[in-house]
């Protein structure tokens, strides 16, 4: 997996990068938890998910947020962070311009982050949210959600309770063409033990092959 250095909009940004060898291969974006607690690029459930989308033939990228690892600038509440995430999207789609499909999964802090680049980037085809903090921001920008994804949480999250995440997930699901893969995994809190990430890695594979082979099928309809 190749160190990159890639520009952002505070300075050069360190990832890791896979390229796949197939032909207009889909691309992934892998987003880690928040800078302020630990969070990098190399966390246990972000490793896994980038490991998973490799081997499922995606291009695939996972980097440090601002200020953290190698990365330039420093922590911006979020809100730079969601540039940063914008202008990884930027390296990847410039290294993939004929990509078939986009996705974003993110972790945490990297769920919410994730789900606002959604917003930005019409162009998105789905995404894996991972103990998204619906209980600590405000996910009402989700409307209309561009499209449909997996989000997954542990019954049992100590910080952010499941109920929040449940009800969040309700509400999209009454947009219309929206259908929201909702999985919850008993007896896991906000961070995942080895068993449990591959299970978060095991159920993200289920989901993302049923709808590259939806969207297969679809195109072959056409």
């Amino acid at each position: 997996m190749p160190e990159v250095m890639f520009a952002g909009p505070d300075g050069r940004l360190e990832g890791r990068y896979h390229h796949s060898k197939q032909p207009n291969a889909p691309v992934a974006l892998v987003l880690h938890p928040h800078p302020l607690h630990g969070g990098t690029m190399n966390n246990r459930v972000v490793h896994a998910l980038y490991g998973r989308f490799q081997d499922m033939g995606f291009s695939v990228l996972r980097f440090n947020f601002r200020g953290v690892g190698r990365s330039q600038g420093r922590y911006d509440g979020g809100i730079g962070e969601i540039s940063d995430a914008a202008a990884a999207l930027d390296f990847i789609q410039a290294v993939n311009p004929n990509a078939s499909m986009l996705w974003v999964a993110g972790y945490s802090f990297g769920a919410y982050v994730g789900m606002q680049l959604l917003m930005r980037r019409p162009e998105m085809g789905g995404f894996v949210s991972i103990s998204a903090p619906a209980s600590h921001y405000d996910f009402g920008f989700l409307a209309p959600c561009p499209c449909s994804g997996l989000i997954l949480h542990g019954q049992d999250d100590e910080l952010v309770p499941e109920p929040s995440v449940r009800k969040l997930v309700d509400k999209l699901n009454t947009q219309r063409g929206i259908a929201i893969d909702y999985r919850v995994m008993e007896s896991a809190g906000h961070v995942f033990t080895p068993e449990q990430t591959e299970k978060v890695a095991d159920a993200t594979e289920e989901h993302v092959k049923t709808m590259l082979n939806r969207t297969r099928m679809a195109m072959a309809a056409d």
